[in-house]
């Protein structure tokens, strides 16, 4: 005897809750054996088989055939319970298994609410939870409103599946450019580094396995479309497409744009790229509070300082004369130090002993009196510049104190204008600069006028 109603359940179940049909049919065997054991006691052995092809149901309790229908409502409503707890169970395994292949991938969801900050979306089956701390800062979403976030994170617990989801993190830029870029989704353009502060800018650095195929031309688009789509996809989010390039010196100059580079000098010893920009080019190459130049220096893995022409020689000369002073030091080994990226006596005393003797080949001697003279002359020349930044001030301040009032000054100019064209003070002011003889002569002028 076929069971039709029970094979539709199964399949109904299998389907909408992604569980395997035969994990299906375990459950509810589990369920039924559940309810005959309420109804007939554990103790009896009590056996439940469920026909895969026909759904027939077998049930013997100590090889005596037995029939579910004659269980009663209690029994039934254990059964009940022990299949919607199965289910669940199975259906949290689904889809931890299902999303957790799926980590890094970007989705699709429907806003739902807000939880404590949290953004809580549909994705289909389950929901999806978009922390505060992995939202574009900014941002707002309402209610049935279509949101793309990268899976982050899929973790398993007690009563439910948490879909962590994310769309500040790099990787979610990575993934916009897979999707808007078919170059980059079929490996010919390749995404080399990637520096993001989310909301505000992103650089991302590329390179073309294919001569030709232009990397940046690709990713920008024609009139800059695919781009476009991507920062649309950020809300107005800034991306700056960086052309990769093996030569580290090329490459922070190209990460550094829009602002022009002069020299690049590198210290391996301390990870660091001097950086020389002209004056004009100083806050292009900072960016606002620091951003450019910080996230170049994430992009190519240098601590970057930029520095003007006039202090890069300052620090060259300062280094060079306060070397040498020091017997055994001539111009070749002050040249190899400039090699080295090292342009100032900060950078000597930074860099240390062992460098200098194992890159330049130093006596050891040598290489500390020229760390120590380099820490003292350091030293000497900040305590000089303090004193004369010090007695700057004092020389502006006695200046400033010095001159006359802005008012002062404009009174004495019209009044010397006024004299100069013949004009008299006016009365308030000539009454109350006069002496008493002076008012007296006036008061008698003015009497012999009116007679």
């Amino acid at each position: 005897m076929i069971n039709q109603d029970l094979l539709k359940v199964v399949e109904h179940i299998s389907r909408e809750k992604n569980i395997d049909k035969q994990m299906v049919f375990e459950d509810l065997e589990m369920a039924m054996l559940s309810a005959a054991r309420k109804a007939y006691g554990a103790a009896n052995d009590v056996v439940v088989r469920i026909d895969r092809t026909t759904g027939e149901i077998n049930a013997t309790r100590d090889d005596e055939p037995i029939s579910m229908k004659e269980l009663g409502r209690i029994a039934a409503q254990t059964a009940k319970q022990v299949m919607i707890q199965k289910f669940r169970e199975a259906e949290r395994d689904s889809l931890f298994e299902e999303f957790s292949e799926r980590v890094g991938q970007i989705i699709t969801g429907t806003v739902a609410r807000y939880e404590g900050g949290a953004l809580v979306l549909h994705l289909g089956r389950t929901e999806g939870f978009l922390p505060r701390s992995e939202q574009i800062p900014g941002e707002t979403h309402h209610p049935g409103e279509r949101v793309r976030g990268m899976i982050l994170d899929v973790r398993e617990q007690p009563h439910e599946v948490r879909i962590v989801l994310t769309r500040t993190h790099p990787d979610y830029i990575r993934r916009l450019f897979d999707l808007e870029v078919p170059e980059v989704g079929e490996r010919i353009i390749e995404i080399k580094a990637l520096a993001r502060e989310a909301g505000y800018r992103t650089k991302v650095a590329v390179a073309s396995i294919d001569s030709k195929v232009d990397a940046v031309g690709a990713c920008v688009g024609v009139r800059g479309s695919r781009i476009r789509n991507i920062v649309d996809e950020l809300n107005g989010e800034k991306i700056d497409i960086v052309r990769w390039n093996e030569s580290s010196q090329v490459l922070i100059a190209n990460a550094l744009k829009p602002a022009e580079v002069q020299e690049t000098a590198l210290c391996f010893e301390m990870g660091r790229a001097s950086v020389v920009v002209a004056e004009d080019q100083l806050s292009l190459a900072i960016g606002k509070r620091g951003q450019n130049v910080r996230l170049a220096a994430r992009l190519t893995g240098w601590d970057i300082d930029i520095v003007t022409p006039g202090d890069y020689d300052k620090g060259i000369d300062q280094m060079s004369t306060a070397l040498r002073e020091i017997d055994g030091v001539d111009d070749i080994l002050i040249e190899k130090l400039l090699a080295m990226g090292i342009i100032n006596l900060g950078d000597i005393e930074e860099v240390g002993v062992e460098p200098l003797v194992s890159e330049l080949e130093l006596e050891e001697e040598l290489a500390k009196r020229v760390v120590e003279s380099a820490k003292a002359a350091a030293q000497r020349y900040a305590v000089e510049e303090q004193a004369a930044k010090e007695l700057a001030a004092a020389a502006e301040a006695e200046r400033t104190h010095d001159a006359p009032a802005a008012g002062d000054a404009e009174v004495a100019v019209d009044a010397a204008d006024g004299l100069a064209a013949g004009e008299l003070p006016s009365t308030g002011v000539a009454v109350e600069n006069k002496t008493e003889s002076e008012a007296s002569m006036g008061e008698e002028s003015v009497a012999e006028r009116t007679e």
